[in-house]
C-alpha cells in the first residue's frame, strides 16, 4: 500500500478566557487531499501508483472436483461421454460427474431426468437429475439413466419417460451422488446414459423449469434409444478398467 505523508502545522487559537495559557492545536492542512485522493478514480499526487498484477484464471472443467478423480471418456454413435467417479466406501457413495456432447447434424433427447410419474407422486423433483436404476450381479453394480419401456400391465399413471433436449454441436453436464445399496459393498461400478435422435413426433409437451426444458417422450424411444456406457470401475484399484 502506498504511504501518504500529510504536514502538520500548528497555530496558536487566542485565549478563551482571562488567565488561560494559549493551546497549540494541531491542523491537518493535507485532510482534505486524503479524501479527494481516496475518492477520485484516477490516480493523483497525493497516492503513488503501483503496478496492478492479476493472475490468469482458468476455470476448471465443470462438474470436476479434483485432478486426481479418474475419468472415463466414451465414444457413441454421434455422441461423446466424459464421466467422473468419487467413491466414498465408508459412505458406500458414488459421486458421478458428467459431460455428454453432441456430434451429430441432429438434435438429441437424454434421459437422465426421470419420469412423469416421479414427478406427479413427489419421489422426483421436476428438472432435477433423477436416481438411477441399478442392476447387480456377483459384486458389480451397474448404474442407468434411461427411458424405460411401458410397464405391462400399463398402469393407471404410466411412467411417461422425461428427457432433455440437446441441439447439434451443443453439450449438457450434471451431477449426481447415489448410495450404492445392499448388504455386501460393490467390487465393481459403472453407469451408462439413454440418448436417442430427437424427433418431434415421439415427443411432446415441453416444459421449462429453471434453465431446463422438459420433454415427454413417446415409449417408443425405450426401444431405441443407445446406452453410452462407462468402462467398469474398480474401486479397490480406483480405476476404470482399459
Amino acid at each position: 500500500m502506498a504511504a501518504i505523508f500529510c504536514r502538520v502545522r500548528r497555530s496558536s487559537v487566542p485565549e478563551t478566557s482571562p488567565g488561560m495559557k494559549s493551546t497549540q492545536y494541531p491542523r491537518y492542512a493535507c485532510i482534505r487531499r486524503l479524501l479527494v485522493c481516496s475518492m477520485a478514480l484516477a490516480a493523483s499526487a497525493c497516492v503513488h501508483a503501483q503496478p496492478s498484477s492479476s493472475a490468469e484464471s482458468v476455470p476448471m472443467p465443470a462438474d470436476r472436483a479434483s485432478a486426481a478423480v479418474p475419468i472415463a471418456k466414451v465414444q457413441g454413435r454421434g455422441v461423446a461421454l466424459e464421466a467422473e467417479f468419487a467413491y466414498a466406501a465408508s459412505k458406500r457413495v458414488l459421486t458421478v460427474g458428467y459431460r455428454l456432447h453432441n456430434l451429430g447434424d441432429g438434435p438429441l433427447a437424454v434421459f437422465d431426468r426421470g419420469d412423469r410419474h416421479a414427478v406427479a407422486t413427489g419421489r422426483q423433483k421436476a428438472g432435477a437429475i433423477a436416481a438411477p436404476t441399478v442392476q447387480t450381479e456377483n459384486g458389480d453394480v451397474s448404474l442407468s439413466h434411461a427411458a424405460s419401456p411401458l410397464p405391462r400391465p400399463a398402469p393407471t399413471l404410466p411412467p411417461t419417460p422425461l428427457a432433455i433436449r440437446v441441439p447439434a454441436g451443443a453439450e449438457t453436464a450434471g451431477r449426481f451422488e447415489f448410495a450404492i445399496p445392499g448388504a455386501d459393498a460393490p467390487k465393481r461400478l459403472r453407469w451408462c446414459l439413454g440418448v436417442a435422435t430427437f424427433d418431434d413426433g415421439d415427443f411432446n409437451a415441453p416444459e421449462t423449469i429453471g434453465e431446463v426444458e422438459l420433454w415427454r417422450a413417446s415409449f417408443a424411444v425405450a426401444e431405441r434409444q443407445q446406452l453410452v456406457c462407462t468402462p467398469w470401475f474398480d474401486i479397490a484399484a480406483n480405476a476404470f478398467s482399459r
